[in-house]
């Protein structure tokens, strides 16, 4: 089984289990069996939904736990264990110290599960027979309870990426069993942000990667690139318009990325998807989890803690995130890439933070979690708990972009601009070349923190520096910036990135020239922005060529010390390829289907009155 992340054995706790209405259900289909040498039993059953489709469905209970058991249920395209594991998985260790009767679940249309794997957010109507996510954890849950024996009625879900998206919606329609939640880099809005689209503008490379994987066939297709080493940047540059990937690889057998060429703009489609919603009030204890740095699913958490905050008269809602990558709080989580964090964050996030929540609402034992928001801040390497999220800033302070180069808290006393020529034919790389493939590149997994300096010399990226900072700078909260900006062009991204520099000498004598954090240029924050939807995300509009105008870029929520003698720097630029498709510059109805003479250079201005703005502690 090969899971998207790399996480493999700790997403094996990502499975689908879908439940049926009250009435008699066939048996299970083996026995639980126990093997010598494996930690858990193993049993293999297929859950009938109310439709009548059954979803492959694996039960463990842990050797040697007695009594009555709660059921962490997890639900996955990914697939399910086919045997017990020999002993527990290091990132269920803590967890697995109370006893859980674990189960894993494949989605509809995955593996040995009927039906068809559509990857369609939308929910049924109230009232309706109709089945979505929510109503097959419903029925999982409801068959789970009823025929597995020995549970003590109380269920949990928690998953990473799609298990935890799969986890969050069924809080649309909770089973009166779900008595805990955890939704880790979940999503809710694939055009918004997350896996699919940053503001519309589509992630290429990991669209292509990841919708193959999970719907060309069901079981984790791999995209024919070609055998060998391929440089994904020379890849998709030949590739041409986006509509090309379906017409020449594709050929209709991946439903998602074909609505996503026919669906542009943010319409209907997009909008039935927008699940979150159809949240009512907090009934569920729900322990949100997200990545400062996660490179795929970065937004959805925060935005379904914000959704269930409006309404959590008991204070059951709970946010947590660190300067991690997809995932890697399952992991010791002592690096932010190349940088060491002194600590084993993601170790202390499972034994301090996840076991006691599911100890305490699944088991009925310890003391109830009573945080609103918890923070492993990056910079300071430390945990910080606040009454609120976002906290209220002692002051919100604006870091001016100067036609000099330089940055500084001071806004600039004129309107001059700095000019770049951006051309589609020769776009910004988003990593350091060769480009790997997304799976299972290493690279990837931490390119949201690579040293920026590979892009050091190019005309078409603009760079501001600050002077070193005389004394700590905490920023805490959504950051946001604002370019005043114009392109020869009608249309066009900007890219923009909130940098921490570090200084020359940080590492006296480097262990490592060629991996030295000395002058190391560490993102905090990078998002692009396309010029089309300015105006409003429901009808793309084309620019007024050399109009400068507001354009807005959210840059995300962050929690990060700044250090003395750290420099900021922010760079704009206008391509970030392939890890965003490429704009034409010209507008054009839909930008997948523009052709080769559409792409052209155009001349982009940033221009005084240019800042970032950040929520200062």
């Amino acid at each position: 089984m090969r899971v998207r992340t790399g996480l493999a054995l700790a997403l094996l706790l990502a499975a689908s289990s879908a439940l049926a209405r009250p009435q008699p259900q066939p048996a299970p289909q083996s026995a639980p069996q126990a093997q010598p040498t494996a930690a858990f039993t193993f049993e293999e059953v297929m859950i009938p939904m109310r439709d009548g489709a059954r979803l492959q469905t694996v039960i463990m209970r842990p050797v040697g736990k007695s009594g009555p058991l709660p059921i962490l249920l997890q639900r996955t395209p990914y697939g399910v264990p086919d045997a017990p594991p020999p002993q527990t998985p290091r990132t269920m260790q803590f967890m697995a110290e109370d006893g859980y009767i674990l189960v894993f679940q494949n989605m509809r249309g995955r593996f040995k599960s009927d039906g068809k794997f559509t990857m369609s957010m939308e929910l049924a109507p109230a009232g309706s027979k109709a089945v979505d996510e929510a109503t097959d954890a419903y029925d999982t849950i409801d068959w789970l309870v009823k025929r597995v024996p020995a549970n003590n009625g109380r269920v949990g879900m928690w998953g990473v990426s799609y298990p935890g998206y799969a986890a969050a919606i069924a809080l649309t329609r909770p089973h009166p069993a779900l008595k805990a939640v955890s939704p880790q880099a979940a999503w809710n809005d694939w055009w918004l942000n997350d896996d699919l689209h940053r503001y519309g503008a589509m992630r290429l490379t990991y669209a292509t990667d990841w919708l193959y994987s999970l719907q060309h066939n069901k079981e984790n297709a791999e995209f024919p690139y070609g055998s060998g080493f391929v440089d994904s940047y020379d890849f998709f540059l030949k590739l041409g318009p986006v509509s090309n990937l379906d017409s020449r690889y594709m050929r209709g057998t991946v439903p998602m990325l074909t609505a996503m060429i026919a669906h542009p703009d943010y319409d209907d489609h997009w909008r039935r998807q927008h699940w979150t919603d159809r949240l009512g009030r907090t009934t569920v204890p729900t322990l949100h989890v997200a990545g400062f740095w996660d490179q795929e699913d970065p937004s959805g958490s925060w935005k379904i803690y914000e959704q269930m905050e409006q309404d959590d008269p008991d204070g059951l809602n709970l946010m947590v995130a660190g300067p991690w990558n997809h995932g890697s709080w399952r992991s010791p989580g002592d690096r932010l890439g190349n940088i060491p964090m002194g600590v084993e964050s993601g170790t202390e996030f499972r034994r301090d933070v996840e076991a006691p929540f599911f100890r305490y609402w699944l088991h009925g034992k310890g003391a109830q979690p009573r945080f609103e928001a918890k923070m492993f801040q990056s910079g300071s390497w430390q945990w910080r708990d606040y009454a609120q999220w976002p906290p209220k800033p002692r002051e919100m302070r604006n870091l001016y972009l100067h036609t000099d180069g330089s940055l500084s808290f001071t806004a600039p006393a004129d309107t001059a601009c700095r000019d770049y020529v951006s051309d589609p034919a020769s776009p910004v790389p988003f990593r350091a070349r060769p480009i790997s493939r997304t799976y299972p590149s290493p690279e990837w997994q931490w390119w949201e923190a690579a040293d920026q300096r590979f892009v050091d010399g190019r005309p078409d990226v603009l760079t501001y520096v600050s002077a070193p900072l005389e004394s700590d700078l905490t920023v805490t909260g959504a950051i946001a910036a604002r370019l005043m900006a114009a392109t020869s062009g009608t249309d066009a991204d900007m890219v923009v990135k909130l940098i921490d520099v570090f200084p020359d000498d940080y590492e006296p004598v480097p262990a490592d020239y060629l991996k030295t954090l000395n002058g190391y240029q560490l993102p905090v924050a990078m998002e692009v922005r396309r010029g089309r939807w300015l105006d409003g995300n429901a009808v793309a509009k084309p620019l007024v060529a050399d109009q400068v105008r507001a354009w807005d870029v959210p840059l995300r929520d962050h929690d990060h010390v700044f250090r003395r003698g750290h420099r900021l720097m922010v760079q704009v630029q206008s391509t970030w390829f392939p890890v965003i498709d490429r704009n034409p510059q010209t507008f054009v109805p839909n930008i997948y289907t523009a052709k080769a003479s559409d792409f052209r250079k155009a001349t982009h201005r940033v221009c005084g009155g240019s800042y970032v703005a950040l929520p200062v502690m």
